[in-house]
């Protein structure tokens, strides 16, 4: 069923202009504390379409989707920024992209077979486990004196490109920690992550366009599990709110911010689990 054909001129006035805000806020988000994607964008997406009276959990696999397409242009700006500066580690990109690749087709075979309410919970769990760590900022701490050998890098990109592809993110809350963790200053462990976000997030759109092609009941002009006209309008909004971002990181206190953040993802994770239930 093509939905949004029976929504009237008011209710399309909001879904638009609410996808250019959420573009906005995971753009403004992503330059002031290094995160966004998935983390802002699927609840956002979850939110806006149960705001309009849609059953949201029916379109988890597509809000996910969708969410890693975003993940691919952001992630494309990002690496490069990141390169300019000599911050992105190329060998760590392929020792731990490796377990990645396979982790994501993990993840594509597990979003094939889950239903969208299981996805729901999922992410709510996942979301209270990123916050706690944001809360605990890992990065501080150091686990491994040198780069682990490469079957424990293996094994933590099996892990984050499954866990990545399950919830529509990049992995950096995933991958920055565990950079961190081998003594990788966190610049270069945060531009390493951020090319790793495009390991994950190019296959694991393949796969949900794959996954998605010829599902009834999508809104109209999805390609598979990805809207394209949700991917239009949340791009240019957030590309150009992530200067404004990086201004503000530089100016307030990022620790607090974070902190605060992370009772947001806190909230918003809750609900989600209490909906579910």
């Amino acid at each position: 069923m093509d939905f949004l054909l029976f929504i009237d001129f008011s209710d399309w006035l909001v879904l638009l202009l609410s996808l250019v805000v959420l573009g906005a806020c995971s753009g403004f988000l992503a330059g002031l504390l290094g995160v966004g994607g998935g983390i802002v964008l699927v609840p956002g997406l979850f939110y806006i379409f149960q705001f309009l009276g849609f059953p949201s959990a029916d379109f988890m696999h597509l809000f996910i989707g969708t969410s890693l397409a975003i993940i691919i242009v952001n992630g494309t700006f990002s690496v490069m920024s990141h390169n300019k500066r000599g911050a992105v580690d190329f060998m760590l990109v392929k020792h731990i992209g490796v377990g990645i690749i396979f982790g994501v087709f993990l993840g594509t075979v597990f979003v094939s077979v889950l239903s969208g309410a299981t996805l729901k919970l999922f992410f709510a769990i996942v979301l209270l486990f990123l916050a706690i760590i944001m809360i605990v900022n890992p990065a501080r701490f150091i686990l491994w004196h040198k780069a682990p050998n490469q079957l424990w890098m293996g094994v933590a990109g099996v892990v984050i490109g499954c866990i990545s592809t399950l919830i529509g993110i990049g992995g950096g809350s995933l991958s920055v920690p565990f950079i961190s963790f081998c003594r990788v200053p966190i610049h270069r462990a945060i531009g390493t992550a951020a090319a790793l976000g495009l390991v994950i997030s190019i296959p694991a759109v393949l796969g949900f366009i794959i996954i998605g092609w010829g599902v009834e009941g999508l809104p109209p002009y999805s390609l598979g599990y990805i809207s394209v006209p949700a991917w239009a309008l949340i791009i240019p909004s957030s590309i150009l709110s992530i200067p404004f971002g990086v201004k503000i990181s530089h100016l307030a206190p990022v620790p607090v911010l974070r902190k605060i953040f992370a009772g947001f993802m806190i909230i918003v994770a809750c609900k989600m689990w209490m909906d579910v239930l």
